[in-house]
């Protein structure tokens, strides 16, 4: 599933591509891409037409675009989206011949590039739905109990730690916990866990104030890493909105490495089972906790 930095270069795509144009018309093309629209495909493709995309948005894995200017609608909308396991946001000419799991298709005014939202899987989707009232950032009710990212300009790193060290759980649960840090996943969790020279099994309890710190910097390099290549893509499915991958997974320390020599110390990689996925470590710089 896409993380925070694939989700994060889809998002510059599309502040790039898309912010200021106005919608001309919405085709859907599968009830499950906009599944989360109470009204279904009527209601959504109605609230969509006539409106004018703000600057894209992101908090953790979500998206949304905010209506600047919505007809009928007025203020205080946006249009959100999670890519799933499989959601591509494409930005493509007219001309372009459509894809093969193309669900949703918007044209602008100015009838330049279409945006396409195409989804093997269907996993993903799209929904119109109401902000966060007096938010400057048009944030989604449903997702504004999500916890800002290491990204985020305005995370604050001195509660995120005490708030770490609070938890009675183990700190890849913990990274993976959407109200307490959002954005992290599976992949970048290794790699932050790799990096900082920890077990995913340790108890946050028993972590320093200083290696919370070294944690959460470590999980903010390696995004940062990422993003500089464009994410991480293990298949044909993750791509930028023009269709490009992203080139991260050649850089990857732990995840995806079994047998392969620890990058610091030589020892082999190792893969445990966790939580219905995999746990990628170093056996020898990230000891067990007793």
């Amino acid at each position: 599933m896409p993380e925070l930095p694939e989700v994060e270069v889809v998002r510059r795509g599309l502040a790039r591509w898309i912010t200021g144009r106005t919608v001309a018309e919405v085709e859907v093309l599968h009830p499950r891409a906009i599944r989360r629209q109470v009204g279904g495909a009527p209601d959504f493709t109605a609230r969509l037409t006539g409106a004018t995309f703000g600057e894209a948005r992101r908090r953790g894995k979500y998206l949304w675009l905010p209506l600047t200017s919505s007809g009928a609608l007025g203020t205080g909308f946006s249009m959100i989206g999670h890519l799933g396991m499989s959601g591509q946001l494409l930005v493509q000419d007219p001309a372009v011949p459509d894809e093969t799991h193309l669900r949703v298709r918007f044209r602008f005014t100015d009838g330049a590039r279409e945006l396409r939202f195409v989804d093997q899987r269907t996993f993903g989707g799209l929904a119109v739905e109401e902000t966060e009232p007096d938010d400057p950032d048009g944030t989604p009710v449903s997702i504004a109990h999500i916890a800002r990212d290491p990204l985020d300009p305005r995370f604050d790193d001195d509660a995120f730690i005490a708030a770490l060290r609070a938890r009675r759980t183990t700190v890849k649960r913990a990274l993976l916990d959407q109200t307490l840090i959002s954005g992290v996943g599976n992949i970048y969790a290794d790699e932050s866990l790799w990096r900082a020279k920890l077990h995913y099994e340790r108890p946050t309890a028993t972590l320093t104030r200083p290696q919370a710190a070294l944690l959460l910097r470590h999980a903010r390099d390696v995004m940062n890493a990422a993003l500089a290549v464009g994410g991480t893509s293990f298949d044909s499915l993750y791509v930028n909105v023009n269709g490009e991958s992203g080139y991260f997974s050649r850089d990857l320390d732990a995840y995806g490495r079994e047998g392969e020599p620890c990058r610091r110390c030589g020892t082999p990689i190792r893969r445990a089972a966790w939580m219905n996925r995999s746990s990628y470590f170093c056996p020898r710089c990230q000891r067990a906790p007793r």
